[in-house]
């Protein structure tokens, strides 16, 4: 049975709980965070362990109890891309800056969708509260949860949201596809990682019309 008390610590509850689903007010607190985090790392032990910040209002989505996407935009790297293509791991963290503390992890498997894919307008659907042509929308990230956990976060600080930044939109919203797949050509690591794993697919197939 799903737990439907939610993420809340107190002095009390040391211990992180795990949950079956993503439901109730587990739920409720994944979707009112301003900003995640990612990490992935290849399967060479040696290899770069990726983490990275996310952000944007309304380019995460809880598709159902175990599953999860977010958008992936323009930027100068792709390696969360890379490490998935290769071997799927990624795990996702939420941090409570106001309220109770809390950090949620969702531990699972992920998959890069690209604009090709027959996949890619339904998914887009999720996320009507962003325009993601403002952005250089490159793949729709879906993750399948595993393993969800909680944890108290005595030690994360109290900080205020005031708004999104404007300036990924403002550099990349007047971009075209073909003038977008010109920057990710012209990047060292766009193609491929940092430790040489395939990324984003170049070309760049075309946005899907809709």
């Amino acid at each position: 049975m799903i737990r439907q008390s939610g993420p809340v610590c107190g002095h009390n509850r040391l211990m992180g709980k795990t949950y079956e689903g993503i439901s109730g007010r587990l739920r409720s607190f994944i979707e009112a965070q301003r900003i995640f985090f990612t990490a992935t790392a290849p399967l060479d032990g040696g290899g770069t362990v990726n983490l990275s910040p996310k952000g944007l209002t309304g380019s995460l989505a809880v598709l159902d109890d175990l599953t999860l996407a977010y958008l992936d935009f323009a930027g100068s790297n792709a390696e969360t891309i890379a490490h998935l293509r290769e071997n799927g791991r990624i795990t996702l963290m939420w941090c409570a800056f106001e309220g109770p503390p809390t950090i949620v992890r969702v531990h699972g498997t992920g998959e890069p969708v690209f604009r090709d894919d027959p996949r890619w307008a339904d998914l887009l659907k999720h996320f009507s509260g962003i325009d993601p042509a403002d952005h250089g929308l490159r793949a729709i990230i879906v993750v399948t949860a595993e393993l969800i956990r909680d944890s108290c976060g005595f030690a994360v600080p109290f900080m205020t949201y005031e708004t999104d930044r404007p300036l990924h939109a403002s550099r990349f919203s007047r971009e075209t596809d073909e003038t977008l797949d010109a920057y990710f050509q012209g990047k060292d690591h766009i193609a491929t990682s940092l430790d040489g794993l395939p990324a984003l697919p170049l070309p760049l197939p075309p946005t899907p019309p809709g």
